[in-house]
């Protein structure tokens, strides 16, 4: 009975061991990485259409984000901290309102990437208690930029969708100015223009428009590549 009792607790044992295993793969997989803003790129091939890109704190990959010209205005002035619009933008009238009932937006994470559209959920607070919201990229991140709140991804949405930037002077993307009258704000659609390529050939666009210093376009490259690796 004794022998019996210690073979049980020696493979419960073995048991919990192996999920506690498990388990920390697990989150070494889906870990959160850190990102910034790095700037925001004219759509070179799209009327009204931005590339938002991000970039992790420690690392070289970037995640280029197509976001619609509103947003990308109201992004931009929150980082261009001198421009005053004359009557407050959307994502300014929610930070008012939640401040007003003592809302805080904590976090901003970057948790899902289907068909080369970026999910994401607003981490917030009142009274201790945290709430998670789902929101679209571009509102989050508008609104990080107003609560400054950091912006979090899962590693794997950044080995899938993450590029490395190769451009002779990084710090255009960071310094760039948007005019107010240029920022339109219809949101314009398009369909993929890419069905006649091979991967190959896709690969070779995508590596292209790096060099080009293109995020818009290779972001939507790599959304193809993505949709066609999945098929």
């Amino acid at each position: 009975m004794f022998i019996v009792l210690n073979l049980t607790v020696f493979y419960n044992f073995v048991g919990l061991k192996n999920l506690f295993n498990t388990i920390s793969r697990i989150r070494v997989k889906v870990s959160l990485v850190r990102l910034n803003i790095k700037g925001i790129s004219y759509s070179q091939t799209q009327s009204g259409a931005y590339a938002l890109v991000l970039s992790e704190v420690e690392g070289e990959r970037t995640l280029p984000i197509i976001i619609g010209a509103f947003e990308a205005q109201s992004i931009a002035i929150a980082l261009e901290k001198e421009i005053k619009p004359p009557r407050p933008l959307t994502h300014d009238l929610f930070k008012t309102f939640a401040e007003r009932f003592e809302i805080i937006v904590k976090q901003v994470i970057i948790h899902k990437l289907v068909d080369g559209v970026f999910y994401s959920s607003l981490i917030c607070e009142h009274d201790k208690i945290e709430e998670i919201i789902d929101a679209r990229t571009s509102d989050a991140i508008a609104l990080a930029t107003r609560f400054n709140a950091p912006i979090f991804t899962f590693e794997n949405i950044l080995d899938k969708a993450g590029i490395i930037l190769k451009i002779k002077d990084e710090s255009e993307l960071s310094k760039s100015k948007f005019k107010m009258e240029e920022l339109v704000t219809d949101i314009v659609e398009e369909t993929s223009t890419y069905a006649n390529n091979t991967m190959e050939e896709l690969k070779q666009q995508l590596e292209q428009a790096v060099n080009n210093e293109d995020y818009e376009l290779a972001a939507k490259i790599r959304d193809e590549i993505s949709k066609r690796e999945k098929k």
